[in-house]
């Protein structure tokens, strides 16, 4: 960024106040910038954790929220103006601004859009708001009240929201269903040995774990709910949970004209099809250059954070590029899975089985190029593995299949190596 850059922007906002956003602004006054700085969210409370609503937030007492990003008085300190509360309800390109719910208009020379995304709902008959989501503060309050021991909790969907709840409700004396549409869980995500390992774990836990099954209607039953499933049975919940993915929000982006596919479209800067607009975190698609410039929407914390390094220093002149290996992570009972890269690119896996039995599942590609790594085990003793793996990822390494799976052999020796 050059002195001239950095000074013909002289007013920034963001619209959208979680991880990505509430961070960028943040990462833009610790890197010196000094200029205007609004940040929009359509929450009533300031930026918080979005990851502990599903993880800990479930079983946390009454009232215990997950985290601010930062405090009000951080945001205050660093004259970040706060607009809590208050969504944007349209871009107006033409003159440089974002109007707000309440008419208000907020000039920028660079606007960055940080809006993530919310849970998806599966459409079935009878629903009509008998489904909860998890995506929000509310939704986590609402959802706390209800689960006390003895309640019957239905999750639709084995994915990393579905099964983290469903870990938590078992934790508080819940008894808990998950129906799973596909033959496994977390089929999008993980090797199937690895999803193996906590389908084994859920049910030792108690969880009716059905798979292949999915909800063809919902009707009351007193005050519960009966599902009528695929598979022609009927089930009874007190509490129904979907946990079926996330649609990114581009309503803002796509009604002022910018490209939008499958998230809002941004190239390897991050900057939209319009050069004074940027979209980071959840709702952007970027074309990644590990994975042959494919453009891909990644939903995790770690993505959102470092989208908004990356942001900080390019809404103000840089041109930094967003190439970091993708990681995923989920805490269920005391177990924690890890995920480096994208296992959909792998056409083959390669075990590595650990002297402590734990096993490594490494991705690689028709070349032979590492791509992804992942593996379950207690607490975070897989960390280091998945971390030198993602470091061979990030070199596009390509090792011999035989020193992958020989666990005598260093994984920082192939690092060396590539």
């Amino acid at each position: 960024m050059t002195n001239n850059q950095a000074s013909a922007i002289e007013r920034i906002v963001i619209v959208g106040a979680g991880d990505c956003g509430a961070r960028t602004a943040l990462a833009l006054r610790e890197q010196g910038w000094q200029g205007e700085l609004r940040l929009v969210g359509d929450e009533p409370e300031p930026p918080y954790e979005r990851p502990p609503l599903s993880k800990i937030g479930i079983t946390g007492i009454e009232g215990a929220d997950p985290p601010a990003i930062a405090p009000v008085e951080r945001f205050e300190e660093l004259d970040i103006e706060l607009i809590a509360g208050m969504p944007a309800s349209s871009i107006d390109r033409t003159e440089a601004q974002v109007v707000l719910g309440d008419g208000r208009r907020l000039d920028y020379d660079r606007l960055l859009i940080a809006t993530g995304s919310r849970a998806r709902r599966p459409a079935i008959i009878g629903d009509d708001g008998a489904v909860l989501t998890l995506r929000g503060l509310a939704d986590l309050r609402r959802l706390r009240r209800q689960l006390v021991p003895g309640t019957r909790l239905v999750v639709i969907g084995g994915g990393f929201i579905g099964l983290e709840v469903a870990a938590g409700a078992v934790a508080l004396g819940c008894e808990v269903v998950v129906l799973e549409f596909a033959h496994r869980l977390m089929s999008r995500v993980v090797p199937a040995l690895v999803a193996a390992v906590l389908d084994t774990r859920h049910r030792e836990a108690g969880v009716d774990l059905r798979l292949g099954v999915g909800v063809e209607s919902i009707s009351q039953a007193g005050d519960a709910k009966r599902l009528s499933l695929t598979d022609n049975t009927t089930i009874v919940g007190d509490v129904v949970l979907a946990g079926v993915g996330a649609v990114p929000n581009t309503e803002l982006a796509a009604q002022s004209g910018l490209l939008v596919d499958n998230g809002i479209c941004v190239d390897e800067h991050l900057q939209t099809s319009d050069p004074q607009i940027y979209a980071g975190g959840d709702c952007s698609s970027f074309p990644h250059p590990l994975y042959d410039n494919r453009r891909v929407r990644i939903e995790a914390w770690r993505n959102a954070v470092e989208h908004a390094e990356l942001l900080a220093g390019n809404l103000t002149g840089g041109r930094a590029v967003c190439a970091t290996v993708p990681w995923f992570w989920s805490d269920q009972y005391e177990l924690g899975l890890q995920i480096a890269g994208l296992h959909a690119a792998a056409v083959h896996d390669v075990v590595r089985r650990r002297d402590d039995g734990v096993e490594i599942r490494f991705g690689l590609d028709h070349d032979g190029r590492l791509v992804s790594a992942s593996g379950v085990a207690e607490g975070t003793v897989i960390g280091r593995d998945i971390r030198l793996a993602e470091m061979l990822i990030a070199q596009r390494a390509t090792p011999r299949v035989t020193e992958l799976a020989d666990p005598s052999i260093n994984l920082r020796s192939l690092l060396r190596e590539a």
